[in-house]
């Protein structure tokens, strides 16, 4: 008769399987590494020095650099806000996700059984992470080119429908709020805090918010301008202080 003891052996050795293949699958030599990047926080039991937060962090700086770098290089008319915006619509989570799945990431990742059946497999946001730990692994592992290559093979679709026309560059606003609700389900929101200057010549200054918690401040002669400079603000200050941010909203 089948028992539980026979279940658990079958479900670890189904889980090493995964893992097995799943390191085959990444150009990633060093075994650890690769465990490592496909390991979600809920999988570590608190040992978050096991999972791949360090290594989504180094991979989101090394994606910021390859995006910026391409897209410098291919479009060498556009000023720096065209460029900015550009990058913005490409590193967004939505699109991390669609590029972690078509790498295959989804079906290896290492998730706890309770977050696996919450659907943590298919969270934008989980996937969005696990994309650039794999990218920072891969850097570690074989150096710029490796993880330059990778990433521009993956986000291939997206670059081509930017050049075409066809990939909509999101605002500052947009790009903020499509990451606090990914990450804490939080809608930010907008308050004009001062009015500086005459009626035909105004300055104005914006808090952006997250609950109550004033993520950005923005300045620009019109309210959509100061807005769009304190989501951008604001952009900053959550990437620099997810960690934070994720015990002061119930996701430490």
């Amino acid at each position: 008769m089948w028992n539980w003891r026979q279940s658990t052996r079958y479900n670890h050795s189904v889980r090493l399987w995964r893992l097995r293949k799943a390191e085959a699958h990444l150009p990633i030599r060093n075994r650890q590494l690769a465990t490592q990047a496909l390991t979600h926080r809920s999988h570590t039991e608190g040992e978050l020095l096991a999972s791949n937060e360090r290594l989504e962090l180094l991979g989101d700086a090394v994606l910021g650099l390859v995006v910026a770098e391409h897209l410098y290089q291919r479009y060498p008319d556009w000023d720096q806000g065209q460029l900015s915006k550009a990058r913005a619509s490409i590193v967004r989570a939505s699109v991390l996700c669609e590029a972690a799945k078509r790498a295959g990431i989804a079906h290896h990742l290492r998730l706890s059984p309770s977050e696996e059946a919450s659907g943590g497999r298919e969270r934008p946001s989980i996937l969005a992470d696990a994309f650039e730990a794999v990218l920072g692994a891969i850097y570690l592992d074989s150096g710029y080119k490796a993880a330059r290559d990778y990433a521009l093979m993956y986000l291939k679709p997206e670059l081509d429908a930017l050049e075409a026309g066809a990939m909509p560059v999101q605002d500052f606003k947009s790009q903020l709020q499509e990451r606090t609700q990914a990450w804490w389900r939080i809608t930010p929101t907008y308050e004009v805090v001062e009015e500086r200057g005459n009626p035909h010549n105004k300055t104005f200054v914006v808090h952006v918010k997250l609950r109550d918690i004033v993520a950005g401040q923005g300045v620009g002669s019109s309210k959509k301008q100061a807005e769009q400079n304190a989501a951008a603000h604001a952009m900053e200050y959550t990437e620099q202080n997810r960690r934070q941010l994720d015990e002061t909203f119930g996701y430490g």
